[in-house]
Order: C-alpha cells, then structure tokens, then sequence
C-alpha cells in the first residue's frame, strides 16, 4: 500500500487538542504505549483512583480510560489521549503539485511526550463541557518492564556485549584477559564453564560461550590452515613429480616452517597485530621459499651430472646462485614497503618482509647442506 505525503500540525497549548479530537473518529485502539524515565519502566494508568495495577506479566503501558462517573466522556477521552500521544490525521489537503492528497496530522510535540507529568496534564472534556486534566480522574501505578528472554539454538542465553579501546585495537586480547580473570576469580564462587567452538553441553548449568570477533577469527584461521595445508600437500606432489623421489621435496620444503622465525619477531618489532593478511603472507613465502630450493637442488644435479664431485657442486650452487636469488627477494621486500603503512595490509607486508629476509638466509644456507648430507648418505648406502 503506498504511503501518502504527511504534514504534522504541532501546538504547545495541550488545551487546542480536545477542540480537535472531538471530531476525529475513535481510534483503533484504546491501548497505547507509552515510554517514559531511563529506567526502563512504563506507566500503567487506572481511572477513577480505585482501578487496580495489571497482574504481573500482563501488559504495562496501558491506558484504562474507565470511569464510575458521567463526568467524562469515554469516547472523547480515548480519543483526545490517542490523538495526543499516536497522532490522527486530522484532514487531507489537496495541492495541484502533489499526486497524493497531504495529511495534516494532529499531534503532540516530542517534548509533550516525554514525561508522566505531561500526559497527566492533557486535558479531556467532561459531559458539561469543561476541560478536565486526566491527573485528577487518574491512579497511576508503576510496572516494571519484563525483560526480553533470547534463545539461541534453542537455548536460554544473556548476551554480554563490549568493545575495545586503547593500544590494541583487536578484541581478542581484551577477551583472553577476560578469560583468565574468570577462572581466577569466578563469579559468585562458582566454577564457570567457558567454551571457545561449541556450545555448552548442559544449558541447566551457568557458562559462557565466547562469540562474535572470536567466532569470525577463529573460522577465518581455520580456513586458512586448512588452505595452506593443502597448498603444502600440492607443492609436495609437484616437486615430487619433479625430482622422481620423495624425500628431496622434504628437503626442499624444510625452510618453510622456518618463516616464522622472521614473521613473528617482525611482527613484534613493529608492535603489529598477527592479522588474517600476515596469515596470507605466510601462505605466499611457501611458494617463494620453494622457488629457492628448486634453484639450488636443480643446479647442484646439474653439476653432479657434469662430472664435479659432490662438495664441489654444493659450494658452486651456493655460490652462483645466490645473487640471483638475494635479487628476486630483495625486489619482492621493496615491494611489500609501499603497504607497510597499510592498515588492513601491513600485516601482509611485514610477514613478506621479515619473512622472506630470514628464508632467503636459511635457503642459501640449510638447502646445500641437507642436500650434501642427503647425497653422501644415498652414495654410502649404495656403496654397501
């Protein structure tokens, strides 16, 4: 159903409303709620002085406009209150620029309405004419607001919301501190369960159970394990389809565990937060890492099959392909500083920083030797 233009006609003067509501029609509903102080509660209003406050758990807000006496007109008080709180339209005005006609909207202003005080004060008419204020033919009761019970899978739950502010900016440290002072000091004395992945196993027994930017983390690291695990299993298969053996690729792939002893001291030096993109930096040093190892193990066979001897063909290898490797990671390095500055990149940047600075020192370094002590352990054994 399409809306029509409304235009609200406000007036400071409570007394121009029963002008008015007396010829508007009878609300659709006598029943109305009506917010009131900070304190979360409503107001229950009796007429009379002897109407009785709702039971408990029934609705609070309610206006009761009921009176022994003829003195007010029930149908012009409900409407008067219904105009002055929820608004009636009082006429429609027809522009020749318009297509739909204009309501024009009889209603209390915001400030009328946001307090007790200033609803008691509106004034309805009595049978005799006079205007009345609803505080004299009113008993006003005091209800508390019932609470709003959430279930999540089906189970009771309070939520417990906070966020972080200060030098770390990433709620899960703020969450972890939180954590340990919950099992040092748990409320009420009780022991309370706190879960991570899954929810609690008896919803008869008080624990919490960690969501939000900790749900979001720990699926987006999860699936990037999961990533790079088969990224591994991959580059396995593929240098073993290179090099016809399966323990070269071990060889050839020891360095990339050895990332981390650049990525997670760099990211300390900076007073950096490990985020998803340096997990993303990790990723990518295992192809780079690889790249290296495949140089070197590739020209030391190269060597072996030209006739020099093992110890030779290792230093060679070292020797002549170390420029072309410390270029290839320096040139990658200077690219990863133009997003060091990045706040959503800098991760990223610092783990292909750091990273491929100590895997490039280890390559030149680890590769050779584990090759040598592979070959002289194959030859010997060939020997024998």
């Amino acid at each position: 159903m399409a809306s029509h233009p409304v235009r609200k006609l406000w007036n400071r003067s409570l007394h121009f409303f029963p002008q008015f509501a007396d010829q508007l029609p009878d609300p659709p509903s006598t029943t109305m709620t009506c917010g009131t102080s900070p304190r979360a509660a409503h107001w229950a209003f009796g007429c009379g002085g002897s109407a009785a406050p709702p039971a408990s758990g029934s609705r609070v807000g309610r206006f009761s406009i009921a009176s022994a006496t003829s003195v007010i007109a029930l149908a012009k008080s409900r409407r008067a209150l219904a105009t002055a709180l929820a608004g009636q339209n009082a006429t429609f005005v027809h522009s020749g620029r318009e297509r739909d006609p204009i309501a024009v909207r009889l209603e209390l202003g915001s400030a009328d309405k946001q307090g007790l005080q200033q609803v008691l004060a509106l004034p309805v008419r009595s049978t005799t004419g006079a205007l009345v204020p609803l505080s004299e033919v009113t008993a006003v009761s005091e209800m508390p607001w019932d609470a709003t019970i959430y279930h999540k899978d089906l189970l009771p739950v309070v939520f417990v919301t906070g966020d972080m502010a200060g030098r770390l900016d990433s709620p899960l440290y703020g969450m972890f501190s939180l954590v340990s002072q919950i099992n040092k000091s748990p409320p009420a004395g009780q022991p309370l369960t706190q879960r991570f992945i899954s929810p609690p196993d008896r919803p008869s027994d008080f624990s919490v159970k960690w969501d939000g930017e900790w749900t979001i983390t720990y699926e987006t690291f999860r699936d990037m394990g999961l990533a790079y695990a088969v990224g591994l299993v991959f580059i396995y298969l593929l240098v073993v389809a290179q090099f016809r053996s399966y323990a070269v690729p071990l060889i050839i792939m020891a360095p990339i565990p050895l990332t981390i002893i650049g990525v997670m001291p760099g990211h300390a030096l900076l007073g950096a937060n490990f985020t998803a993109t340096s997990m993303i930096g990790m990723i990518a040093l295992a192809g780079i890492i690889v790249r290296n190892s495949i140089l070197l193990v590739d020209f030391i066979n190269q060597e072996i099959a030209a006739g020099q001897p093992l110890a030779e063909a290792v230093i060679r290898a070292a020797s002549i392909r170390a420029r072309p490797i410390v270029l290839t990671g320096l040139a990658a390095m200077i690219g990863a500083f133009f997003i060091l500055d990045d706040p959503i990149f800098n991760g990223l940047a610092i783990s292909l920083i750091f990273g491929i600075l100590v895997s490039t020192a280890l390559t030149l370094l680890l590769i050779p030797l584990l090759y040598f002590g592979y070959i002289r352990r194959s030859h010997e054994s060939a020997a024998h």
